[in-house]
């Protein structure tokens, strides 16, 4: 088995709640009011649909405001992976991942553990460089309860990536909550993933959107319950191992430093980690556009600023393969805006 590389839950598809297009030249976020489930390919127009999304929109044309999921894992921490991240904007490489604890930091000397005091008061999180970053994995059900996986592919998942604070956030208390209620069945639970909005002062009053996940319409908790066990029951007598499933899935996770690559982390990069968002689930300008327009002084500004005020040893950036690369705390800030 490989070491350094991640094993990530199986990706079929994506869900967003918003898109990237193209305007003047540039690629820039735009928001939306629904979901959309997408492939994994790209066309001159976007995320090709997934045949799914059709089945899920009772007709054609109509806003896709819910979906019906069930979850692969039982441990949330499995279902929901978040961490405070922070992205080189040139090349899509993660840099620092951290858990408002400790941080995994690419440096100089090569890959280090450090204390992570959160962006709020990190001095290498200023202007939007690091943002809470979330990874949602879920199984879709078209109409009937037939698996949207097609190909009878039951370990394959769609992913929900965000980062704004209301999803994160209530995502992971739902997941707690149910977690706690079912005695640790969450893999059995039929629920749904839902759009809603809010209004804040930070987005001028208005709406912002978000995702919840939560029973499905019309079930009860207890009924839910109820058949999560009986459906638990029923596995174990075909032999099929829940338990062995989550105990597989952290493994996989913990050989590598990053789960993300860096062909994923540029469309991440390109789609959340702008600085005009006010939630982060959909972005609202690219970073070419946030960068291009007057306000406050990038990240790399200011570090070209403090190195001139106060020249210091030029950092051996051969030594980590950059050619072009300036450092703050031993870490490398190669083409952050």
């Amino acid at each position: 088995m490989l070491k350094g590389l991640a094993l990530t839950p199986p990706v079929i598809g994506r869900i967003a709640i918003g898109r990237v297009v193209e305007k003047a030249g540039r690629r820039l976020p735009e928001k939306d009011d629904e979901f959309t489930l997408t492939s994994q390919v790209q066309n001159k127009e976007g995320w090709v649909p997934h045949p799914v999304d059709a089945q899920l929109r009772k007709e054609p044309g109509a806003k896709l405001r819910s979906i019906p999921v069930r979850l692969l894992f039982d441990d949330p921490d499995l279902s929901l992976r978040a961490n405070y991240t922070m992205f080189d904007r040139a090349t899509g490489r993660p840099l620092c991942v951290g858990d408002g604890e400790s941080c995994k930091r690419v440096t100089l000397s090569g890959m280090q553990s450090l204390p992570c005091p959160s962006p709020a008061v990190c001095p290498l999180a200023q202007d939007g460089n690091c943002k809470p970053y979330g990874r949602l994995h879920v199984r879709v059900e078209a109409e009937g309860g037939t698996e949207a996986c097609l190909a009878g592919d039951e370990l394959g998942s769609f992913v929900f990536r965000t980062t704004g604070f209301n999803s994160i956030r209530t995502l992971s208390a739902r997941l707690r909550y149910l977690f706690a209620v079912s005695g640790g069945l969450l893999a059995g639970l039929p629920l749904e993933l839902r759009l809603r909005g809010k209004s804040t002062t930070l987005s001028h009053r208005t709406p912002i959107y978000y995702v919840d996940l939560t029973l499905r319409s019309g079930a009860s908790l207890a009924q839910v319950v109820a058949l999560a066990r009986q459906e638990r029951d029923q596995q174990a007598a075909l032999g099929l191992d829940q338990a062995a499933l989550d105990d597989a899935a952290r493994q996989g996770l913990a050989l590598g430093e990053f789960e993300e690559s860096v062909e994923e982390g540029i469309d991440v990069v390109e789609e959340f980690y702008t600085e005009s968002d006010t939630d982060g689930d959909c972005a609202g300008a690219s970073p070419q556009a946030a960068k291009d327009a007057p306000g406050p002084v990038s990240l790399r500004s200011k570090l070209n600023r403090r190195h001139e005020a106060a020249p210091m040893a030029t950092p051996n950036c051969s030594t980590v393969g950059q050619s072009n690369c300036s450092r703050q705390d031993g870490v490398i800030m190669r083409g952050l805006r």
